[in-house]
């Protein structure tokens, strides 16, 4: 795991990391030989963000490394800057000479940036590691960078090896981790214990779908509950998508990923809630047996649901979902999923949107290094879900607010929780950025922990 490559401050010796801007830059040149600034200028190192350079010794051995840090006053330049240095450092052990503003910030951002996918190709392991200081609460750096990395890897997985049994199978390697307790409903079994929406968009892949159902904690704890999208593949069903937009949609799980990720941080922290996880796992597939637009279901809660197009496969099988976590009448509900094209087009990649009519809940959602954007649960774009023939339709009539309809949807299958929040996430990074390589992506889930953290502390022993 990458976070391996975070040790304590008494790991021995290490390169020290001098943080560089514009106007640092030549008081920290002041404090180095002559051979070494001669060096600096002829490489015209200038402290630009991101850049870094290996100073040498008299033997030509690295005795410093400059990082630039830009033009940010001293403090409050981005923490991910820091998860440029594995890609940047060659091998050894470093420390951070300057403190940076947040320490264990920085600490996670060279994890994150360390991390790589590599099932399927051989590659060289990142050689560069850095000691941290006292200061740091390592433990808690290390098991969130895990947790992401866990996320990342579900994500990054393409469906040939990733479809609902081994989505299970994840969900159970992480409950045996942590000593949960995990049941599903497979199959036709669906039918017999009122999952008909999952049922109905997984029936068309040989592939069976399932309800997977975690539970961990003391009983009496209160009640935290997960839901998490789990479409493995979607090809858009009937309403198939064109081979552009399903370049990606071995991502369309990544919500799944992100509430196991989440859940494996609640767990190893021993949080004191009763926690439960909820995923509905499913190929969205075309054959003979696939869902129709036009068709009408009855879902768990008792609404009926007319198919508005089977492309918008996600919110049924959460409607289901949410309906059995809401029975129980939870004290949190969060869900999370790679729902809407609308919310990418409103937002960008990097920024999802949530949902949550509790103040207190959208306040506390929200931490600089792991950003969120709250949208509203408007009202009167509800009458746009109408149906001639249900309850309800699943999709909006009309091509505006897709991912706010999209969450008033799911809202219809939440009445007895005292909190529900709806993530809207993308789970990919398009492009590589400083800790956050090209590919599958945490989003949302650190600043929920940070939040749940300060909620439901571990008890005391």
């Amino acid at each position: 795991m990458s976070s391996l490559l975070l040790s304590p401050d008494h790991a021995g010796p290490a390169i020290p990391i001098r943080l560089v801007g514009p106007a640092t830059r030549e008081a920290v040149l002041a404090e180095l030989g002559e051979g070494q600034r001669r060096w600096v200028e002829a490489n015209d190192f200038r402290g630009k963000a991101g850049a870094a350079l290996v100073v040498p010794d008299s033997d030509g051995a690295p005795a410093l490394v400059l990082f630039g840090i830009g033009d940010a006053p001293a403090g409050p330049w981005d923490g991910f800057l820091f998860g440029k240095l594995p890609g940047l450092l060659p091998a050894g052990s470093y420390r951070l000479a300057d403190a940076p503003a947040r320490p264990d910030l920085a600490a996670l951002s060279f994890a994150l940036g360390a991390y790589r996918f590599d099932r399927y190709k051989e590659t060289t392991p990142a050689a560069a590691s850095l000691v941290v200081d006292e200061t740091v609460d390592l433990a808690r750096v290390r098991l969130v960078a895990e947790a992401v990395g866990l996320a990342r890897d579900l994500v990054n997985t393409p469906a040939n090896d990733l479809g609902p049994a081994e989505l299970e199978m994840a969900i159970r390697t992480l409950a045996d981790t942590h000593g949960a307790a995990v049941r599903s409903v497979v199959g036709d079994a669906l039918i017999a214990e009122n999952f008909p929406l999952v049922h109905a968009v997984g029936a068309a892949s040989d592939r069976e779908p399932r309800l997977v159902d975690m539970h961990w904690g003391r009983a009496d704890a209160p009640k935290v509950t997960l839901v998490g999208k789990g479409v493995c593949y979607d090809t858009g069903g009937l309403d198939i998508k064109p081979s552009s937009a399903m370049a990606l949609m071995k991502k369309d799980m990544g919500g799944a990923a992100n509430v196991l990720g989440l859940a494996h941080m609640i767990m190893g922290a021993r949080l004191d809630v009763r926690l439960r996880v909820i995923v509905p796992a499913v190929e969205n597939s075309v054959s003979g047996r696939a869902f129709r637009t036009g068709d009408v279901y009855r879902s768990r809660k008792g609404l009926s649901v007319e198919i508005g197009n089977t492309d918008a496969e996600g919110r049924l099988i959460l409607a289901d979902a949410l309906a059995l976590a809401d029975e129980e009448a939870p004290e949190l509900l969060v869900d999370m999923a790679t729902l809407t094209g609308a919310a990418r087009v409103a937002l960008g990649p990097d920024l999802p949107p949530f949902y949550s009519r509790d103040e207190d809940f959208a306040a506390a959602a929200s931490e600089a290094a792991d950003p969120l954007w709250r949208l509203p649960l408007w009202q009167p774009y509800a009458e746009l879900l109408d149906s001639k023939i249900a309850d309800i339709n699943h999709i909006s009539s009309g091509a505006f607010a897709g991912s706010i309809t999209a969450a008033l949807f799911l809202e219809k299958f939440v009445e007895q929780a005292k909190v529900w929040a709806h993530f809207d996430i993308y789970a990919w990074t398009p492009s590589a950025r400083p800790g956050r390589p090209e590919g599958g992506e945490a989003q949302g889930i650190r600043a929920l922990f940070s939040m749940l953290e300060d909620r439901y502390p571990p008890a005391e022993a």
